[in-house]
This record gives C-alpha cells, structure tokens and sequence, in this order.
C-alpha cells in the first residue's frame, strides 16, 4: 500500500513539473513568407491596435505594444533606417500618402495592426487543470512603391502550455518575437 502511495505522488509531481514546461509556436497565414526586413532598405512603420470589443486593460497593453514595437526597430537590424508612427485610427489616406512618398525601390512602407497582445488562461483544459501564457497577433501589410498592390500576411504567436501563469510584463518581449517572427530580421 505504501509503495502504491510512494508510485501514485511520484506521478503527480512529474505530472506537476511536467506541466510548467514552456513552449513557443508561431504561425504565419498565408505561409511561407519572404522576409519583410532589409539590411539596405528604407522603411517607414505605422502600428494600430484592432482590440475586441471586451479587451481588458487597453492602456498596459498600448504602453507594451510601444515598448515592443520601438525595442524591435532599435535592435534587430530589420532595416538600414525605420521611422516608426503610431496611427491612433486605421487611417488608409496616411498610409496612401506615405506610400506616395517612398521615393526610391528600396523604401517601403509597413502597417502593424495588433489585434492580440496579452496573458491567456485556460482552466481545465489538461491534466495541470491551468493553462496559461501569453500570445500575440498582428496583421501586417507592406507596401513598396514599385508594387501596385501591398503583400497582406498575420503573424499568430503564443507562448505557454500547461501549468503556466503570465501577467503582462514579457508582453514587450513578446511582441518583439513575433515581430521577429513575421519580419525575419537578417541573422
């Protein structure tokens, strides 16, 4: 009986470290997608928010969205030069008018719209009865202006598994990755 005992909480407890296990999927739709980024490229980058309806704390959210989107175009290298504009509205004249303006082959214009950005839970879900993390989704279009129409791609990244509680202070790093993702810096 003891050793049954011994057996069945031994389980548990690999169960339990089991379930703290962290994993990364990313996805992009359509897929594959040739990179966005270039070492010798131009770009100018507007980002929006598309939230739900119901989103929770849109405030902490924004500030995360700013600080993953600005850390990005400072360090990966995606272009030679990137003026980055946060739109406060969806506004297809202004990125018309930028577009116009790309005034060599080589400058191109990108809209980010952030449709997700934010911790996740499921309770239930599996055998760790909370499943949790972080996930991330954009919608990104870039336009280039020897092209007549933009290239139109969405990024869906998460981060979590079984186990797993995050709040909302990796969500700067995690935008990053998937930015990393959908744009594909040069290594």
């Amino acid at each position: 009986m003891m050793l049954r005992l011994l057996q069945c909480a031994s389980a548990a407890m690999l169960l339990a470290l089991g379930g703290c296990a962290s994993t990364t999927t990313a996805q992009l739709n359509p897929a594959p997608q040739a990179p966005v980024c270039g070492k010798s490229t131009k770009a100018v980058v507007f980002w929006t928010t598309q939230w739900r309806a119901d989103q929770k704390d849109v405030l902490a959210r924004e500030a995360a969205a700013a600080d993953g989107i600005n850390a990005f175009f400072e360090k990966s290298g995606c272009f030679k030069s990137a003026s980055v504009q946060r739109l406060h509205q969806d506004s297809i004249d202004r990125i018309q008018t930028a577009v116009a303006q790309a005034t060599t082959g080589q400058e191109k214009v990108v809209l980010i719209a952030i449709r997700e950005l934010g911790p996740t839970v499921r309770i239930g879900g599996s055998p760790a009865l909370v499943e949790g993390g972080t996930e991330v989704v954009l919608d990104i279009s870039e336009y280039e202006a020897a092209k007549t129409a933009p290239r139109r791609f969405t990024v869906e990244w998460r981060n979590g598994g079984p186990g797993v509680l995050k709040g909302v202070a990796s969500l700067p790093h995690d935008l990053q990755a998937a930015l990393a993702t959908g744009l594909q810096p040069p290594a």
